[in-house]
This record gives structure tokens, sequence and C-alpha cells, in this order.
């Protein structure tokens, strides 16, 4: 067998870390668990478990509970656990006006978390670079101040593609006045006190997706997030890994054209659904444009909402508007990706009740024709911590994946 091909780790040392991986994350997601249960969930030998086990012992990832004897005879058991506070990470995220700032253990449990202003949009990116080092320094204190705690990573969500290379670059963020590629992950390693400590900075979009994606009531084999802010991006979900494609920009639907001859788009192409859904669209047609530009986008939509409760007309032709042409995008989005859940995020989430009718009658000439269509239209769960939440979800999977990137303890 080509193991290159087939995706098999082709030598031990890689064998091994892969399989660490299998034995942790199963400890995780169903601990506290026998050696045996492990063995039997993960498919690996008995002999193989115990000595996987004693390698996340050694590096502090994993305890011992007091012996259990079973029913049966033999030696009792001792069921294993996750120590979740041995391996911390730092997620941040960069917003327009501050930073959200987090550490979180390898349970997903935040110990720390802080909010601080910015004045780095628009600007360069080495401001930019120097007040997220700096929050991540501040962080760090919360980590030092965890007897055994050891610091994983950091992860940055922003809005902007972001290329999957050794310098983590944006490869442009119109929002925050940076037109070229910036090599921010290289930039914000550079002004830490630990220049080699891994910086993975990924979409803010696709960190929402990620998210919400775990926070589903119900299992979810793929989802695709659709999220308004300042304009419309989101993010793809499959099989539990976020999709980012071959130039980092999938799952960015705001330039999904939606109409053939529809207005032109900033991005080059026509009829895009951000000129039909997102913010800015809406309220202005609406007839709020003036009041988002005085107060802000929060205070325009809950007096969009307002006026759509009182039964304005031209609230309700900005968002039937709206609707259908949300419609159109997640017709697409379901035919070529197959997913069974589409969530509306951001500004899309609080107009949710009056979107919802208009998108369902959109999709229902494919419920009829496949009346087995799973497919789920879902307003957001996680709010504006969806993003630092995903963050933190990436770089938990990260060490659940890949537990050798945690020292022994000492």
């Amino acid at each position: 067998m080509d193991h290159a091909s087939s995706g098999i780790p082709s030598d031990s040392a890689a064998v091994r870390r892969r399989n660490l991986g299998l034995v942790l994350r199963h400890i995780a997601e169903h601990g506290p668990c026998a050696r045996s249960e492990i063995a039997t969930g993960t498919g690996l030998a008995h002999g193989s478990v115990t000595a996987l086990v004693a390698d996340l012992v050694e590096r502090g990832l994993v305890g011992e509970d007091d012996a259990v004897r079973g029913g049966g005879r033999g030696r009792p058991g001792r069921p294993l656990r996750l120590e979740p506070r041995r391996a911390l990470a730092v997620a941040v995220q960069i917003g327009a006006e501050e930073l959200r700032v987090a550490v979180a253990d390898l349970a997903g449990a935040v110990v720390w978390r802080e909010t601080v202003a910015h004045r780095c949009a628009p600007g360069t990116p080495e401001a930019m670079a120097e007040e997220v080092a700096a929050a991540v320094t501040r962080a760090e204190t919360a980590i030092v101040a965890l007897p055994g705690a050891v610091r994983t990573r950091v992860v940055i969500a922003m809005a902007g593609p972001i290329r999957d290379d050794a310098d983590q670059t944006v490869a442009i963020a119109p929002d925050f006045g940076w037109l070229r590629p910036v090599r921010l992950g290289a930039l914000i390693a550079a002004r830490l006190a630990d220049p080699t400590c891994p910086v993975d900075v990924v979409n803010d979009g696709n960190a929402a997706a990620l998210a919400e994606f775990h926070a589903r009531p119900r299992p979810t084999r793929g989802l695709v997030l659709i999220e308004a802010g300042t304009g419309i991006g989101g993010g793809v979900v499959l099989d539990g890994r976020i999709h980012i494609g071959s130039q980092g920009i999938a799952g960015e639907p705001g330039h999904m054209p939606v109409a053939l001859d529809g207005p032109p788009c900033v991005c080059g192409a026509r009829g895009c659904l951000v000129r039909y859904a997102g913010p800015e669209a809406v309220l202005t047609a609406a007839g709020l444009d003036g009041v988002l530009r005085r107060e802000g986008l929060a205070v325009a939509s809950r007096q969009f909402v307002a006026a759509l409760r009182a039964g304005d007309a031209a609230a309700a032709r900005a968002i039937e508007t709206a609707a259908r042409a949300l419609g159109v995008a997640i017709l697409s989005s379901t035919a070529l990706l197959d997913v069974d859940e589409i969530v509306l995020g951001g500004t899309l989430a609080h107009w949710f009740p009056w979107l919802a009718p208009i998108i369902e009658a959109q999709l229902a000439g494919r419920r009829a024709l496949a009346p087995a269509l799973e497919l789920e239209v879902a307003e957001a769960r996680l709010g504006e911590d969806a993003i630092l939440y995903g963050a933190i979800e990436s770089a938990r999977r990260t060490v659940l994946s890949d537990p050798a990137l945690v020292p022994a303890a000492g």
C-alpha cells in the first residue's frame, strides 16, 4: 500500500504520535475509562495502549483514579481521566475595535479572559502585532499561576483569508487597511518572550463555524455558517474539520453570486449575497442607513427589529429581499456540499424569526422533491463568543491530535 496516498503515517514515530492522539481523544471524550475500554474503542492492541498511556501520564495529560474492581476475576482496573489543566492555550479574537482574549484548558474551559480596546484598525500590521503580543503576555500570567501548566500554543482569529504557510500569512484584510499579504503569525511570534511558541492564525468565520459545529444539540455531519457583521462571512465544517480550500477563502458566502444581473460588488462580481443580505444593504433598504452611520450597527439593527415587529412596510420588503437571497445561497451551498445544517449568525440571528419563514418557502420545492433531505436552517447558539470559542477549539483539537506537543512533566 502507498502510505503517502492513503494518509497513513509512513514511519514509526509518526504512527506513535497518531496513536497517542487516538488514546488521548478517547479519554477526553469517554473518560474516566479503563485501558481495556480504550483498546476496544480505538482498535489498538492492549499492550500498545498500556505503553501509550504511560507516555501520556509522563506528559501530565492523563491521570489514574484509585483502583476499582469489577465484578469479574483479575486485577482491578484503574480508570484513566484527562488532566485538562496541564495544557493551556491562549486565544485572541481581533475585532475592529477590541481584542477579546482567553486562556482555556484542554477540556475547553476558560480559566481567564479579558477584553481590551485597540486603535489599530485601520493601521499598520506591526501596531496590531504589538497589541496582540502584549495581550498574550498578560494572558500568560494566568498560566504561570497554575502549578504544572504549560502553554501549548497561541491561536489568533481575525477577518480575512489566511494562508496555510509557516508565517500564518493574512492574504488581505481590508477592514484593517491591509491590502497586501501580512505575515501576522511571524510578526506576533517575534514580539513574544518565547519566539518559538507556536502561533496559529485562523479566519474568524471559520473559527465561529467550528464552535457552532460543536455546540449543536444533535450530531451534525456538515455545517455552513453564514454570519453578518460588517459584511457577510462564514465558514464550512465537514466531518469536524474546517474546510478552507486551496487559497484559504472557502466558506465566504458573502461573495456568492445569487443574481445574474445584480448590482456590482467590490469583489469584482455582480449580484453577491452581501449586496442583498449584508447589514448595510438591508438597513439602507429599510431607511436606517443614517442611523447605521451615526450610531453603529447594533443600534440600527435594534431599530430594524422594532420596525419589523411594528409591521413597517419598508422593513418588511428589506427582510424579504434578504431572505430570498439567503434562500438561493442556501440551496447552492447544500447542492454543492451536501451539508445537513445551515446556521445564521451575527445580525442574521437577530433577524432569524422574520427570515426563517421566507427561507423555508424558498426551500419547499427541494424538500418536496427529496422528502428525506435532512437540512436544518437554524440560528447561531453562541452569539459574540463563537469566534473566541472556535479559536479555543482549534487549539484544543491540535493538542488532542498530537499530545507529543506537550513535554514530559518535570
